[in-house]
């Protein structure tokens, strides 16, 4: 059908309007009445006609102007199913034609973003991970099953502040997500140990800042990745011994045959130094290993801090920063130097600047204190982060794997929790308790 635009419209009715007037002009001037009254009742008449025609074609304008309105409120209102009948070829029904396509285009994407909530939503109740999302103000806007489960004994957590959340919480775990910042630590939770990891994000939401907290339980993981480690520990073992069984075993054969021939006695010289060179490493080997799988009971005494310290101090560089607790500690100072010496070096390994690795020790209720070795080094990958814990996994060349398990193993031995956390800025910050005198053996 021939488009007619809307100007076109309205300019019929201004011609037919003006037509009308000079008509009746016309017809009274013809018929010898005064010109000024001929123009006079010509207005008269043209005019109501002019007004007729206009509200004639302005009325279905008005309605769909108004249509359009409430198209534009319900699109505001998230609204997109409202269509306009297109019954025009003009300018406003090509208006209306790219308004309704237009809602068809909102209302698909919006069914698709739907979609994706509905199975975004579906995942993260089904996903092992707590997750809790927070706004600005620490209120709680979104927990999944795992959180509400974790955190809030299986209650809604939707609405209530995170700072109370938190507080039926274990004391590790809390002191953990208030710090905001990424750790490692374990928790004793009816007998058992449980290791969490977690990580924590800050973004903007609809132009709004909110905080994503998330806590995965470690513990299978961790065992499950503990009985691989094992098998190949095995292997490795396995791999040691012939590679130094196997050449002995040749060289006592030989060192028989050439026992009856004096004349090559001067060769049982160089055999014997071979033997004892390959014996001298499988016993390194051994030792190094074993270390883990034979930590003693640890003696705790008491031991002045200042004086632990200083004497540490000899072995490698590091700061004291802060007050040292009046009340001595209660541990194996032997166990707990070879804790921080490993923390240290570890530290120190990882590229942190002169001056920049500190220790810190706050004393805690009932003699108790929290040591923490701080550092600006290259801090760890993800898969570093998650394995850290892992008996003989080592992403050093030449490391054995063994140092931070067998820490860990000496500060539960003491009572203790060991925790890492990556640090705002680099590096890593690693801290474990130690229980007073009236806490364990």
């Amino acid at each position: 059908m021939k488009r007619i635009s809307l100007a076109g419209r309205l300019a019929a009715v201004i011609g037919l309007a003006v037509a009308a007037t000079a008509a009746v002009t016309g017809v009274l001037a013809a018929a010898g009445a005064d010109g000024g009254v001929a123009v006079l009742v010509g207005l008269l008449v043209g005019l109501p006609v002019g007004w007729g025609l206009l509200t004639h074609v302005m009325h279905p304008i008005n309605l769909l102007l108004q249509g359009l309105i409430d198209s534009v409120r319900s699109f505001q209102a998230q609204d997109f199913s409202v269509r306009l009948a297109v019954t025009r070829h003009d300018e406003l029904g090509q208006l209306v034609h790219l308004l309704n396509a237009m809602g068809d285009a909102l209302r698909a994407e919006r069914m698709g973003i739907h979609q994706k909530e509905v199975l975004l939503d579906s995942i993260m109740e089904n996903t092992p991970m707590a997750v809790v999302m927070t706004q600005d103000s620490g209120r709680v806007v979104y927990a999944n099953q795992a959180a509400r489960d974790l955190l809030g004994g299986g209650q809604r957590l939707q609405g209530h502040l995170f700072s109370d959340v938190m507080q039926g919480c274990a004391r590790e775990m809390r002191e953990v997500l208030e710090r905001g910042e990424d750790a490692l630590f374990t928790v004793e939770d009816g007998g058992q140990v449980e290791t969490y990891h977690v990580a924590q994000r800050s973004f903007l939401l609809n132009t709004q800042r909110h905080r994503l907290c998330m806590v995965k339980r470690l513990t299978r993981e961790l065992n499950r990745q503990e009985v691989e480690i094992w098998k190949k520990v095995i292997r490795i073992f396995s791999h040691e011994l012939n590679n130094s069984l196997a050449p002995i075993s040749s060289l006592v054969h030989s060192a028989r045959l050439i026992a009856g021939q004096p004349e090559h006695a001067h060769r049982l010289q160089g055999m014997f130094d071979t033997v004892e060179e390959r014996t001298t490493h499988l016993r390194r080997f051994l030792e190094e290993y074993a270390s883990f799988v034979r930590l003693p009971a640890p003696q705790r005494r008491g031991v002045p801090w200042r004086g632990f310290l200083e004497s540490l101090s000899t072995l490698v560089e590091f700061q004291v920063h802060g007050e040292l607790p009046d009340t001595p500690g209660y541990f194996d100072a032997g166990q707990i130097q070879q804790v921080l010496i490993n923390l240290l070096k570890n530290s120190h390994e990882a590229g942190t600047p002169p001056g920049e690795l500190v220790v810190l020790v706050d004393p805690l209720p009932a003699g108790a204190a929290r040591v923490s070795v701080l550092d600006r080094g290259r801090g760890m990958q993800d898969e570093e982060f998650r394995n850290a814990l892992v008996p003989f996994y080592s992403t050093k060349v030449t490391g054995s794997g063994v140092g931070l398990p067998l820490s860990r193993e000496i500060i539960e031995a003491h009572g203790g929790r060991l925790r890492l956390q990556q640090r705002e800025g680099g590096g890593m910050a690693v801290t474990f308790t130690l229980a007073g005198r009236g806490a364990g053996s």
